[in-house]
């Protein structure tokens, strides 16, 4: 009964108040919309940067495009020209591709992870500097592409390679690495492996160190023995977020490469197409011969190789 009073009286003062309850409305309202407020600025930022820029290119690839004239929608013959009529990507590109992909993407994931566990066992100043040491290659790679590594493969007895090389006994006369068909795409990868600790390192690293020690020590009384059985049974589980961030950008880094053949060798295409990846084959097509429609297919097909893989991480390492 007391309780049929007091519904009744709140249902007199919501019809004896309205204007108040309509202000309280309207400012909760408000307050609702403040989170799309701050969510604006990167919004405007991805939709110009990314989903337009997806939108065009899908665009152009169904398009005859040499940047002078309008494009002229030819259908589907760019993407039939590419499995059918180009002969250097089904076999030069595609093959180098996949086979730098396949060492370069799990093995320079793994070496960060790694690289990031064994950090994390170290106190916070050495840490801190080796970190900064393994990450600074991802940062400063095109200068050191262009600078570092052609000192150490020159094809001059004053190469470091050729050097020790002709000092061990293992050749008798230089060899011109980057211009050797046999080397190229085998310093690429070394040199790709070795700027890869890039943010995903550092996301790993952070992941490794911010696992829950009381973990650690129930793991021990559970009969945990050894450190190998905490990396597999607490480690990697604790930081599944940070593994498939690191994985994604493993995999982005290993397809969107293109700058290291190009800078080793000095010319696009490499030569005899021996480190020639998708992306120097898109800029080829696209910067060097103008033809926007065929090279906007290809970054179409690069884009879905993309996904496939980022979605495969995304199964391994989600949570849900």
């Amino acid at each position: 009964m007391q309780k049929a009073d007091h519904l009744s009286e709140a249902a007199v003062e919501m019809k004896t108040e309205p204007p108040m309850l309509k202000k309280h409305l309207q400012k909760a309202k408000r307050i609702n919309k403040t989170p799309y407020l701050f969510l604006l600025p990167y919004l405007l930022l991805f939709l110009l940067f990314i989903i337009i820029p997806i939108v065009m290119a899908i665009y152009l690839s169904f398009t005859n495009f040499n940047t002078i004239e309008r494009p002229e929608f030819i259908g589907f013959l760019n993407y039939l020209n590419l499995l059918t009529q180009d002969e250097i990507f089904m076999q030069y590109v595609l093959p180098n591709t996949v086979l730098f992909a396949v060492i370069v993407g799990p093995g320079g994931y793994i070496l960060a992870f790694l690289l990031a566990w064994s950090l994390a066992q170290l106190t916070r100043v050495p840490r801190m500097i080796l970190a900064l040491i393994f990450y600074s290659p991802s940062m400063t790679s095109g200068v050191a592409m262009a600078v570092v590594w052609t000192i150490i493969f020159s094809g001059n007895q004053a190469g470091y390679a050729n050097s020790l090389l002709i000092r061990w006994g293992i050749i008798t006369e230089p060899l011109i690495f980057l211009q050797d068909t046999r080397f190229i795409l085998l310093i690429m990868i070394v040199v790709a492996l070795w700027s890869s600790m890039g943010v995903g390192f550092l996301a790993m690293l952070a992941g490794v160190l911010n696992v829950d020690e009381t973990l650690y020590e129930a793991g021990a009384i559970d009969g945990i023995k050894n450190r190998f059985q905490e990396l597999i049974y607490i480690t990697i589980p604790s930081m599944k977020p940070q593994m498939l961030f690191g994985a994604v950008m493993a995999i982005v880094n290993t397809f969107a490469t293109g700058i290291i053949g190009v800078q080793l060798t000095g010319s696009n295409p490499t030569p005899n197409y021996a480190g020639q990846l998708i992306v120097n084959h898109i800029e080829d097509y696209g910067f060097i011969r103008f033809e926007m429609g065929y090279a906007a297919a290809l970054s179409v097909v690069l884009l879905l190789i993309i996904y496939v893989f980022a979605h495969i991480s995304k199964k391994l390492f989600s949570e849900t």
